[in-house]
C-alpha cells in the first residue's frame, strides 16, 4: 500500500511539473504577446503539425546560469520535439518570447542542437520557429557558442534534410545567420523582424530614420532584400504556407518527392495557349498564365513573389510528380537576366537539384540587363552563379522556349547545349545571337549608310533577318530543339518527357566540392 502511495505522489509531481512547464512564461509577457495578436510557442506548433502529433523532448531542461537561479523556469526558452506534418515525421522547434525573452542561453542552444542532429540521423525535414530577444547577455559567451553550434548543423544539413525557418518575431543580430542558410525563410507582415542592427543603432551610425518595418520587415525582405522567400498576413496563414510547400518536398536527399495521382488529366491540351503569346515581339505578357494553364491543377507555390520579378520561381505538380519551375516573365524588365534574377533562380535550381526535384524552365529572355549599374554590380559574377547552377544539376532539365532566346541568356537558360535533356520551342520562338534591328544595325551597318534610302534598306534586311533567324527552326536543325510543339500541346509533351526522364542516372567527376562563383 506504501508503494502504490509512493507511486501515486510520483505521478502527481509529474503532472503538477508538466503544468508548470505549460504555464512557463511570464504572465505579463503572455498577456503582451497575445496583445499583439500573435500566438505562444506551443499554439504555433499545434497549428503547424497534424493534430495531436506533437511529441515533445527536453521538457524539463533547465538552464544553469548562477545569475538567473531565482528563476529556472522548465524547458527555457524554447520547445522542441517532432511531429507529423500531412503524415510525415518533421522535427521542430519553437522559440518561447514570453521566457526570458526568447534570449539563448547555453541549454537552449542544446535543445535545438538536439534535434537538429535527431532530424539529420532520421532524415526529416526541420522546421525553425524564431521569436527571440538574441543572445542571453548572462550567459556571454557561452550563449555565442550556442548560436555557433546551430549555425554549424545548418551547414552540415544544408542539402541533406530541408530546413525552413519560420520568423515570427524579432530576429537580430547573430541570430540572423541560422534563418539565413536555411532552405527557405517565412515572415509574417508587422510583427516579424531580422537584420543586424536595429534602427537605433543604424542612427547612431550613419544618421538614418529608420523603422523596424523599412529596416527589416517582412515587405523589405520580400521585395529589397531577397531574405524572405514566403510573406503572410498572419501567423495562421504563414504555418499553414509551411505546410502546403513540405508538400512537394522530399523528406532528405535520398527520398524521392512526394507523388500525388493526378486529377487532373495528363493529356489536357489548352487551346487558349495558342494566342497568349503576343504578335508583336515587344509586347509583354504575365509568363505565370502559361504556367497555371500547364502544371497540375493550376497549383503553383511561387517562391520570392515580390523579389526579382524578372524570373519567376515556385513549385508545381506535372502529372503528379513535384518540379521545380523557372521562367523568364516578360512583365517585369521585358524578362532580362539582371543580377538579383540569375541569383533567385541560381538558388532555387541547386535546391531542386540537391533534392532530387526535376526543373521545368520556360524560356523568354532577350538577354541580360545592360548598363553601367548592372556591370559594376557584378552581373557577370552573378549571372555565372544560374549558368553555374544549371550546369552542375543531374536532376531532369526540361526546356520551353516561348519566344525570345537571344544571346547569352539562351545558353545559360537551361539549353541543350549545359545539359538539358529535353528542349522544346513553340512556333514563336525566337533563337538567335540578339534582336534583328540590333543584329542588322551592327552587321550591315556600312550597307545601310551607303543605301540611297538608308532607313528602307534597314527594314528590309530586319524583314529577311526575322524570316531566317527569328524562328525556332534553325536551332531545331542542329538538334539544339528536340521539337517545335503547338503550344496547346505543352502540358502533355512536358509529362511526357518528365516520365522519360525521371530516372535520370547521371555521374560527375569526383571532387569535395566545385567553386560556384559566389
Amino acid at each position: 500500500m506504501a508503494r502504490q502511495d509512493g507511486t501515486r505522489a510520483r505521478l502527481d509531481q509529474l503532472e503538477r511539473l508538466r503544468a508548470e512547464a505549460l504555464h512557463a512564461g511570464d504572465e505579463k509577457a503572455v498577456e503582451r504577446q497575445r496583445s499583439r495578436g500573435k500566438l505562444l510557442a506551443r499554439e504555433r506548433l499545434e497549428k503547424l503539425l497534424d493534430p495531436g502529433s506533437f511529441v515533445e523532448l527536453d521538457r524539463f531542461v533547465r538552464h544553469r546560469n548562477e545569475q538567473l537561479s531565482d528563476r529556472r523556469p522548465w524547458g527555457d526558452a524554447v520547445v522542441t520535439g517532432h511531429g507529423t506534418i500531412f503524415g510525415r515525421r518533421v522535427f521542430v522547434f519553437s522559440q518561447d518570447f514570453t521566457v526570458f525573452g526568447g534570449t539563448l542561453s547555453e541549454v537552449f542552444a542544446e535543445k535545438i542542437c538536439k534535434v537538429m542532429d535527431l532530424a539529420l540521423k532520421y532524415g526529416c525535414p526541420v522546421i525553425g520557429i524564431n521569436d527571440s530577444g538574441g543572445a542571453r547577455i548572462q550567459e556571454g559567451v557561452v550563449s555565442l557558442g550556442g548560436y555557433a553550434e546551430i549555425f554549424w548543423r545548418n551547414v552540415q544539413a544544408s542539402g541533406v534534410i530541408p530546413q525552413l525557418s519560420l520568423v515570427m518575431g524579432p530576429t537580430a543580430g547573430g541570430a540572423v545567420y541560422s534563418p539565413a542558410i536555411t532552405d527557405f525563410v517565412f515572415m509574417v507582415k508587422e510583427s516579424s523582424y531580422m537584420f543586424i542592427t536595429g534602427p537605433e543603432v543604424v542612427r547612431t551610425v550613419t544618421g538614418e530614420e529608420v523603422t523596424f518595418e523599412e529596416l527589416g520587415g517582412a515587405t523589405t525582405h520580400a521585395s529589397k532584400s531577397g531574405v524572405a522567400h514566403f510573406t503572410a498576413e498572419d501567423e495562421e496563414a504563414c504555418l499553414e504556407d509551411a505546410r502546403y510547400l513540405l508538400s512537394f518536398l522530399p523528406q532528405n536527399n535520398v527520398d524521392p518527392p512526394p507523388y500525388f495521382e493526378p486529377s487532373d488529366p495528363i493529356g489536357r491540351e489548352d487551346a487558349e495557349l495558342d494566342g497568349i503569346v503576343p504578335d508583336e515581339p515587344t509586347k509583354p505578357y504575365d509568363m505565370r498564365g502559361i504556367i497555371d494553364r500547364v502544371v497540375d491543377d493550376g497549383e503553383f507555390l511561387e517562391v520570392h513573389e515580390l523579389w526579382a520579378e524578372s524570373i519567376v520561381c515556385g513549385f508545381a505538380r506535372l502529372g503528379g510528380h513535384p518540379v521545380g519551375v523557372v521562367a523568364n516573365n516578360p512583365r517585369a524588365l521585358a524578362g532580362t537576366l539582371d543580377s538579383d534574377s540569375s541569383v533567385k533562380a541560381g538558388r532555387f535550381v541547386r535546391f531542386c537539384d540537391a533534392f532530387n526535384i526535376p526543373l521545368i524552365t520556360f524560356v523568354d529572355v532577350p538577354g541580360f540587363l545592360p548598363g553601367t549599374a548592372q556591370e559594376w554590380g557584378g552581373i557577370i559574377r552573378h549571372g555565372a552563379k544560374l549558368l553555374y547552377a544549371y550546369c552542375e544539376a543531374t536532376v531532369p532539365k526540361i526546356a520551353v522556349i516561348t519566344r525570345k532566346a537571344y544571346g547569352g541568356a539562351y545558353d545559360v537558360m537551361s539549353s541543350k547545349h549545359i545539359r538539358a535533356d529535353f528542349n522544346f520551342a513553340w512556333p514563336t520562338a525566337e533563337v538567335a545571337v540578339m534582336g534583328p534591328e540590333g543584329a542588322v544595325n551592327i552587321v550591315f551597318r556600312k550597307e545601310i549608310e551607303e543605301a540611297s534610302d538608308p532607313e528602307a534598306r534597314r527594314a528590309e534586311l530586319i524583314e529577311e533577318y526575322k524570316e531566317q533567324f527569328a524562328n525556332p527552326y534553325t536551332a531545331a536543325e542542329r538538334g539544339y530543339v528536340d521539337d517545335v510543339i503547338e503550344p496547346r500541346r505543352t502540358r502533355p509533351v512536358l509529362i511526357d518527357a518528365l516520365k522519360t526522364s525521371i530516372t535520370k542516372r547521371e555521374r560527375r567527376p569526383p571532387r569535395k566540392h566545385g567553386n560556384i562563383p559566389l
